[in-house]
């Protein structure tokens, strides 16, 4: 049995049996925070009673449907719920769709392993376009591309990740097209704001980083990739794809027409993926790409590192990883970082692999957010860390359906709460919605039933998502809202946000500030959401 296959083995074995075998610091993540530390945690945020009729109203209507699930979807959809900060290009678009681009670009598909490859069809292939006629393939293929029919209770981890390289030859080819169609869903859902993940300069970056290889040493490597022009050219490719994608996603949706799509009205920010399971040579290409990207294009704001946390080469590099990033981050500050880290649970990984990295990634790495951040309580000093991230307000991107999907985390043991208690704050997120088959008013409901949220807890969260999103611009919010609560900067004081014209300062502020404007938007929403309760109660 070669490593890999142990690996494998172990880590199906291990999320088996994990939950029944769990530790006593992973079951303490359901007690309140302040019952697990010596100390009293942050307050977890300021009081959510409703300060308005109308939120009085409102959250009067979610009790009253609380045992209804129709009326809870319906309310959940049409609630407004600010960004989506956590979504990957690739893995938000539904597989239905990817099926349909696929027999559009003549794609075959390999049957015994169900991915998409260039035509011709040989023996051993069949069209992607047979999807259109042959029910039993057309579902075949939507359950090896996604988490549908998955069975309840399994392992989830190595076929969710399985995916994205069984319709890779799709997603490649069609930037703008998918971001429409995302876009649509997304305003759909009642949100104004996308930070979605892209590889840029993908191929080229990879071909220039294996040939300056790795010099093991920071300095060495960044002259390497400046010298002759050569980051500037990857730069330039990423920002003439970034182009290409917009023309082809305003050509499809209609945008400057008499009819445009609904995704024409979407504010949206790339960031920047790397491969953490790469060479060192090609990560620290990636990350360098990616920060002056986003210090160069304000269509860019952020890097990020991707695939599974729990890889072989991801384990072994990743304090390296962290290095280059507070490396990078010297180089280009005005550049965002937001990190994977903690996406591991006991089983999957050694418990030495549980102790840092988190820790690491707001610690050495400087990032802003933190990607799942499943792990917490296994980390050596967990609760300073907590303290550290509230105090710096490090956002933690919350996907509860793929947290359950890929490691068999959810409800009590999900560290949501303890976050919580310790006022870190939290924005709920969807990751690869389409691999999924799930939408963010899913995440939403989710938690208000999981949590018992009420209503102003829930709108705190909508407006976290704008709050500490990477949107240029001064927020509406002053102060650590997380802690303080969501009260207007003094330009916007004294006026209800969303309600009427707003006052010549506060209209400033708006001008010139895109994060102050979205938000906003989101709060006039609130204003006609909750109107619709006026008269029921």
């Amino acid at each position: 049995m070669n490593s890999d296959h142990r690996r494998a083995t172990y880590r199906r074995r291990a999320l088996r049996t994990g939950l029944a075998t769990l530790s006593f610091l992973s079951l303490i993540s359901a007690v309140p925070a302040a019952a697990q530390s010596p100390r009293t945690p942050a307050p977890a945020s300021h009081s959510t009673r409703p300060s308005t009729p109308a939120e009085a109203r409102t959250a009067a209507h979610l009790e009253s449907i609380r045992k209804d699930p129709a009326q809870l979807r319906d309310f959940f959809r049409q609630l407004p719920k600010g960004g989506d900060l956590h979504n990957h290009l690739s893995g938000a678009v539904p597989t239905e769709y990817l099926l349909t681009l696929a027999a559009e670009d003549e794609l075959c598909i390999e049957v015994k392993t169900m991915t998409a490859v260039p035509g011709p069809c040989g023996p051993g292939k069949r069209p992607a376009a047979d999807a259109r006629t042959d029910r039993a393939f057309h579902d075949a293929v939507v359950r090896a591309w996604s988490m549908e029919d998955f069975p309840s209770g399994t392992p989830g981890h190595d076929h969710f990740f399985d995916t994205f390289g069984k319709f890779g030859e799709v997603t490649w080819r069609h930037r703008g097209k998918l971001l429409s169609r995302i876009a649509d869903d997304i305003v759909g859902q009642n949100q104004f704001y996308l930070e979605t993940l892209v590889t840029p300069a993908s191929e080229e970056t990879k071909k220039v980083a294996d040939q300056v290889g790795w010099l093991g040493d920071f300095d060495r490597m960044h002259r390497a990739l400046v010298a002759d022009g050569k980051l500037d050219r990857l730069v330039a490719t990423a920002r003439k794809e970034a182009d290409d994608a917009d023309a082809e996603f305003r050509s499809v949706s209609r945008c400057g027409t008499a009819h445009p799509a609904p995704a024409c009205r979407l504010t949206v920010r790339w960031n920047s993926q790397v491969s953490r399971g790469s060479s060192p040579e090609r990560v620290f290409a990636q990350m360098e790409v990616g920060l002056r990207l986003a210090e160069r294009d304000p269509r860019f704001t952020a890097v990020n590192l991707v695939q599974p946390e729990d890889g072989e080469s991801a384990l072994r590099n990743y304090s390296l990883q962290m290095k280059m990033l507070d490396y990078l981050h010297r180089t280009y500050p005005r550049a965002h970082i937001t990190l994977h880290a903690g996406e591991l649970w006991p089983g999957l990984v050694k418990p030495e692999d549980l102790k840092s990295h988190i820790n690491e990634a707001v610690n050495v790495a400087h990032a802003e957010r933190i990607g799942h951040g499943v792990d917490l309580v296994h980390e050596d000093g967990w609760q300073q860390l907590a303290r550290t991230m509230a105090d710096r307000q490090v956002a933690v991107e919350v996907p509860f359906s793929s947290n359950a999907q890929i490691l068999g985390v959810k409800g009590a043991e999900h560290p949501f709460a303890t976050y919580r208690a310790y006022g870190v704050p939290i924005v709920l997120a969807t990751d690869d919605p389409g691999v999924s088959r799930i939408d963010i008013s899913h995440e939403y409901q989710y938690a208000a039933t999981t949590y018992h949220l009420g209503y102003g807890e829930l709108k705190d969260l909508a407006r976290a998502s704008l709050q500490y999103s990477f949107l240029s611009g001064r927020s509406l919010w002053q102060g650590n809202p997380t802690r303080s609560g969501y009260r207007p900067v003094a330009a916007c004081r004294g006026q209800l946000p969303g309600s009427g014209t707003p006052g010549l300062a506060c209209r400033l502020l708006l001008a010139s500030s895109p994060k102050a404007a979205v938000e906003w938007r989101q709060e006039a929403a609130f204003a006609a959401f909750e109107k619709k309760f006026t008269a029921r109660h």
